[in-house]
């Protein structure tokens, strides 16, 4: 491998010679071996997102020329576009504060712009630190990414795929409103309601979350941008924060504005432990979506079988024909991972020491995880199973007509405690209700018929 020399503050590093990045990249490189989760591609293109919208704020505030602008933000737009995917290697287990992480993103552009201005010509050479980095901090520039990142994976994987599956269950919900079937509380035998009924609760379950994630987003708009150092905004333009903020909400296309406190906004992380809460809530809602369906789709000859799931694999290494649910397990699995990182996101927000919180890395990473891989999970799901649930009609009505709970109509007509002691002759001596009713000659049969219809028990009269 061929290698250049780079250096920085600190002297002279070997830098491969394929690669852009300079020298505090690669002190990073070499002495975080720490895991193999690189910083986030969101981040990075967060970062890109920055570093062009300060470059073009510089530039409006009379702190940055004009070719030195144009350059770095069109290379900013190369790597939004994913041009130079190799060139930030650094792993997420580095410097709290995500310092070499911004170097590295600051060291990719000025190398690559000064190689095209090279190209054309030009004498105008790029700092990383004194033009892509003018008016920044890490310190500043960091959690700034994290905001930015946070918003568009929120609206890129989340939002799409809960409204997708909504949609599903919403449609089920409809087609099955006329399926009577049997309720359960406590796994237990309960009062009858219809399928739609049931699935309505999932689609409720949903619409409610993403609300929630909508009204915790509002709370990521604000960005440290313009706080630098210590959030005191040394070293930066006056006016700096709210035309960066504003830059920024006009490339993306989404309302950021300036943080009004910016000591707050470089120690605290407490926005992304709101936010968090919503996803987890989320996640806890699509564990109890999954293990419903599960549960009602188990059997298929010893279970609920009432719903039809699509059968997508083959089951088992040993046991023929056997088909699991394996996408309800999916959604399962990646619940109990939000739920793990809603506890890394706590504690990581919790330790901001006087003005910075040194935790960023990790915490933007268990974030973006769990949004990513909670969207993915419910786009599987839905195209995998929901869209192919069916109702299980002669199992619902075997279950029906099984019931102990039907008895609960009669209740209003002979009480509480006769309806309770025909339930008990009825499950004692394995009989239907009408048979134990009819022979404790609480009602005859033609009352039982008149007061016991399934169908008009699922609402009030």
């Amino acid at each position: 491998m061929e290698f250049r020399l780079e250096h920085d503050t600190m002297g002279e590093v070997r830098v491969p010679a394929a690669h852009k990045w300079g020298a505090q990249t690669q002190r990073s490189y070499e002495n975080f071996k720490i895991g193999t989760q690189r910083m986030p591609a969101e981040i990075i293109r967060a970062f890109a997102v920055l570093k062009k919208c300060a470059a073009k704020t510089n530039e409006k505030l009379g702190r940055l020329d004009a070719e030195k602008a144009a350059i770095i933000a069109e290379v900013c737009d190369e790597i939004l576009a994913g041009k130079w995917p190799d060139e930030f290697p650094l792993v997420i287990y580095q410097t709290g504060s995500g310092t070499q992480s911004n170097m590295n993103m600051n060291e990719v552009i000025a190398h690559i712009a000064n190689e095209k201005l090279a190209e054309r010509g030009s004498k105008t050479h790029i700092h990383p630190n004194d033009d892509v980095n003018r008016s920044q901090s890490s310190n500043d520039t960091f959690p700034t990414a994290m905001h930015i990142a946070a918003v568009q994976v929120l609206h890129e994987y989340l939002y799409p795929a809960v409204e997708r599956l909504r949609a599903t269950l919403q449609e089920k919900s409809d087609a099955f409103a006329d399926i009577v079937k049997i309720g359960r509380t406590h796994l237990q035998d309960a009062t009858p309601l219809t399928l739609g009924q049931e699935i309505s609760a999932w689609v409720a379950m949903l619409t409610e979350t993403a609300a929630m994630l909508r009204e915790s987003e509002q709370k990521l708009y604000t960005l440290a941008l313009g706080g630098t150092a210590v959030g005191t905004g040394l070293n930066a333009p006056r006016g700096f924060a709210e035309e960066v903020a504003a830059t920024i909400a006009a490339e993306t296309g989404h309302p950021f504005v300036t943080a009004a406190n910016k000591f707050h906004a470089l120690t605290s992380h407490d926005s992304f432990v709101y936010s968090h809460g919503a996803v987890e809530a989320l996640a806890m809602n699509a564990m109890k979506l999954a293990n419903d369906v599960r549960m009602l789709a188990c059997g298929p000859r010893a279970g609920i079988h009432e719903i039809l799931i699509p059968e997508n694999e083959p089951g088992s290494s040993i046991m023929p024909g056997k088909v699991n649910p394996t996408q309800c397990e999916a959604v399962t699995m990646v619940a109990a991972r939000v739920h793990g990182n809603a506890a890394t996101i706590s504690f990581a927000a919790s330790q901001g020491a006087f003005q910075l919180n040194v935790y960023m890395p990790v915490l933007i990473a268990s974030y973006i995880e769990s949004v990513r891989l909670l969207g993915d999970a419910l786009h599987s799901f839905d195209i995998h199973c929901a869209f192919g649930l069916e109702a299980n009609r002669a199992q619902i009505e075997a279950n029906v007509r099984n019931s102990l709970m039907l008895v609960t109509a009669l209740a209003p007509h002979i009480g509480y405690e006769k309806a309770a002691e025909i339930a008990k002759k009825a499950h004692r001596e394995e009989s239907d209700l009408k048979t134990a009713a009819v022979a404790l000659g609480y009602v005859t049969a033609e009352e039982y018929d008149r007061y016991v219809v399934p169908g008009e028990m699922i609402g009030p009269k």
